[in-house]
């Protein structure tokens, strides 16, 4: 892996929640945004609605194996109902790639904690030591990412990997994206993130919110 300057993301999966609207941050950012499903055509249709919304052709849709190919950085951003066939499908395609791993397996009709190991350390497990896998973004809620576009989210992404640079690219990412990112250890310690979602959940059905998410005080960056 090099270590220049990424340019080019790819949401993979990002027709769901979280991916488009992390697409449309990062489009605005400057970054070239590549949305990839398993079918082009829903990429495409959903590419051209974000473009919409921005004004400009700024972000294409493509299979998850095109996008991965094409990217610097790629973001997984699939159910996690889907986390592990995805992995294996795209193996070929994230070799010498950084993952960003946002997977979560909750169950949002009784969200509790998984149980280890994280997502994240699966899909390092799967793909192998020829990617880079970081997970990240666990807890930002998809419904505010779309909304003032040109606004910083107040809101705190943790980030999690055991290669510094995987962690260093994820955090810019976020940064990017108009959020604080803190590096918050290693690929076990994302089981944490998993787990938070679980209470974010409960916390939102209880308050009848969608938007509960965590701010990180006492640490100054």
């Amino acid at each position: 892996m090099t270590d220049r300057l990424i340019l080019t993301v790819a949401v993979l999966g990002g027709t769901g929640n979280l991916g488009p609207g992390l697409a449309l941050r990062w489009s605005r950012a400057g970054y070239k945004v590549l949305i990839g499903s398993r079918k082009a055509e829903k990429a495409q249709r959903v590419a051209a609605e974000l473009n919409q919304i921005l004004g400009i052709d700024a972000i294409s849709g493509m299979t998850n194996q095109e996008a991965a190919r094409e990217a610097d950085i790629c973001v997984l951003t699939v159910n996690h109902t889907a986390h592990r066939s995805a992995l294996e499908s795209l193996k070929p395609a994230l070799k010498g790639k950084i993952l960003v791993d946002t997977t979560a397996r909750i169950d949002f009709r009784d969200p509790r904690p998984p149980a280890p190991p994280s997502a994240a350390r699966v899909a390092q497990d799967i793909l192998g030591t020829e990617v880079a896998v970081a997970a990240a973004f666990q807890t930002v809620p998809a419904s505010v990412l779309r909304k003032n576009l040109d606004d910083p989210l107040d809101m705190d992404v943790f980030v999690c990997s055991d290669e510094a640079r995987a962690a260093k690219e994820a955090i810019r990412l976020a940064e990017g994206g108009g959020m604080r990112a803190f590096n918050a250890g290693g690929l076990e310690n994302a089981i944490v993130a998993e787990g938070l979602v679980a209470m974010l959940l409960s916390m939102n059905k209880q308050y009848r919110s969608k938007t509960g998410t965590l701010r990180v005080v006492g640490i100054t960056k």
